[in-house]
């Protein structure tokens, strides 16, 4: 699913659970065009007419352009009469028969990327627990965005890591650079790559579009299986590890325990995986101890070291 497609789908579920919460008429909002500093209004929940589709808000211009402007959540009792706002969009607004609004402005890293509104179809305040409720919405559409934005990122660093990891890519100088220090380079490449391999993982179970999902997941097991990495460079089992249950193909890992031992294998403690998996600490532990047993492992460097040669880590 394409990225503006996506967060269309969170944006119109955000104002789905909205109505559904606080039984306001109408609920709809959108997004910032790329590049305009306007918000297009795309999804639509509970309206009677098309007057609102595609109408492109201006910061600073009616409600949701303050909201934008100022940053912050802004509400009026009566639309067409208040003082409070400019009056640009009166018309859009009244053929919809709207008189009660409030906009919320989704932010993300201090950045407005769009706006949610929930309208009543008569002049009366709109209570504390409705703003809360449209507060709430707007922060699960900010999360949403945050974490895809997050993955995006990622994605795009785990490809270049791989262009660098393969010995043919283009662009991939590590091979190429040269006798002295070439190693040393190397050994920076893999580390960035198994970085970014274990902050794919955490991320996975946040990531609601299934995808971005799979092709995340996709990406982790590219890197896991990219040349350079134990099982690929065909490197010897050092004294004292893992014995032959870790041979590829020989060992089926549950994702859970490949996301706790992706942790380990990085430096994480037990509490430390467990914070940035979602976990308690005592249910990484026993993740661990069952990954370990399968990869035929006695500690936790053996277990990252036997996961790498099954080509389950990078």
């Amino acid at each position: 699913m394409a990225t503006g497609a996506a967060d269309a789908v969170e944006m119109r579920g955000a104002l789905m659970r909205l109505r559904r919460e606080t039984g306001l008429a109408v609920a709809f909002g959108g997004l910032v065009e790329p590049g305009r500093a306007q918000v297009r209004i795309s999804e639509l929940n509970g309206t009677t007419t098309a007057a609102l589709s595609a109408l492109a808000v201006s910061s600073g211009n009616g409600l949701g352009g303050k909201a934008v402007a100022l940053v912050r959540p802004c509400a009026v009792s009566d639309y067409s009469s208040s003082r409070r706002i400019s009056h640009e969009y009166d018309v859009a607004v009244a053929a919809e028969g709207l008189r009660s609004v409030l906009a919320v402005p989704v932010v993300v890293r201090r950045r407005v990327r769009g706006v949610l509104y929930g309208a009543l179809r008569s002049a009366q305040p709109l209570g504390d627990r409705t703003l809360s409720a449209a507060v709430e919405a707007a922060r699960d559409v900010e999360q949403s965005l945050a974490v895809r934005d997050e993955v995006d990122g990622l994605l795009a660093a785990a490809r270049g890591l791989c262009g660098h990891a393969h010995p043919g890519a283009p662009g991939g100088s590590v091979r190429h650079a040269g006798a002295q220090g070439a190693q040393g380079a190397e050994g920076m490449v893999w580390e960035r790559l198994r970085e970014a391999h274990g902050a794919l993982r955490a991320l996975a179970p946040r990531v609601v579009d299934p995808a971005l999902r799979a092709e995340l997941l996709a990406v982790c097991e590219t890197l896991a299986a990219s040349p350079g990495s134990a099982r690929s460079a065909g490197s010897e089992r050092p004294p004292g590890s893992a014995g032959p249950a870790c041979q590829a193909g020989q060992v089926r890992l549950t994702p859970r325990e490949l996301d706790v031992l992706t942790c380990v294998a990085v430096g994480a403690t037990n509490a430390a995986a467990g914070e940035r998996l979602g976990l308690r600490a005592e249910t990484v532990k026993a993740y661990l101890r069952s990954a370990m047993r399968k990869l035929g492992a006695h500690t936790r460097l053996e277990a990252v070291v036997a996961a790498r040669r099954a080509g389950l880590l990078p």
